[in-house]
């Protein structure tokens, strides 16, 4: 890997500027990494980790640099080592395709292990790696921790996709990824595009937390249908989360 690929893949070693909300009346701690911080629960929750995207698109020919599990793994283990959390939830595709699982390299593999032990560590499922998950399941060297459907923590309703508001459900407490939320903003002349949580207090969209993940801007319907009102997007930044007031964003 040579040096500037290992600058923009590596962790931010700085103290990050985290941003301190409620969700459904919930302390929350969003963190620069796009991780989202329980303390109250002890619990990590990180959406969209999409392991071993580069080898599934080098599997269809397409060649990606083989290091984003490697990336994504070294952000989540600093995270973990900052938190030190007894509960950890990965809220659904955080492997890319079916056979994402068999072609991690041994030593990511045994590092899920080694950051799984000690701790509650949940897998959601999400449209992209349920069949993993479940595939995983059945073989002899499984996966650490618990494959789960949605869950509550607190007053917190955790699931992979947002569903939408309607008569019956606002979706208090909702904690949710899947749309790979980004942020747009004029900056230095020119658009500065960044991936970003989104909140109206009540419900929360997750950035992705893969290295090598995608964005939809926040202004898309998809994302701002999910909305009664403007809501925030806290963006991003490399030692700090930028919260961002809907008017400024393009």
């Amino acid at each position: 890997m040579n040096a500037a690929l290992r600058r923009t893949l590596a962790p931010a070693r700085r103290t990050c500027g985290a941003l301190s909300v409620r969700i459904a009346g919930e302390a929350c701690v969003l963190r620069c990494s796009g991780a989202m911080w329980v303390p109250a629960h002890g619990a990590l929750i990180v959406a969209d980790l999409h392991l071993e995207k580069g080898s599934a698109f080098a599997a269809r020919g397409q060649m990606l640099p083989p290091y984003d599990s490697r990336a994504t793994l070294d952000r989540l283990e600093a995270e973990i080592e900052d938190l030190a959390p007894s509960l950890v939830v990965l809220l659904g595709d955080s492997f890319h395709d079916a056979k994402a699982v068999p072609r991690m390299a041994a030593d990511d593999r045994m590092r899920l292990d080694r950051l799984a032990a000690g701790r509650d560590w949940l897998w959601l499922e999400g449209n992209h790696d349920r069949e993993a998950l479940n595939r995983d399941a059945r073989s002899i060297g499984r996966l650490p921790g618990r494959i789960v459907g949605d869950m509550t923590l607190g007053a917190l309703r955790l699931t992979h996709e947002p569903g939408a508001l309607s008569a019956d459900d606002d979706r208090r407490g909702e904690v949710a990824g899947h749309l790979h939320p980004a942020a747009r903003v004029a900056a230095y002349g020119r658009g500065v595009r960044r991936p970003c949580f989104v909140t109206d207090g009540g419900r929360i969209v997750l950035p992705a937390f893969g290295a090598f993940t995608g964005g939809l801007n926040v202004r898309d319907p998809a994302i701002a249908g999910l909305f009664a009102a403007p809501p925030l997007a806290a963006a991003l930044g490399r030692d700090r989360v930028h919260a961002l007031d809907w008017s400024v964003l393009r």
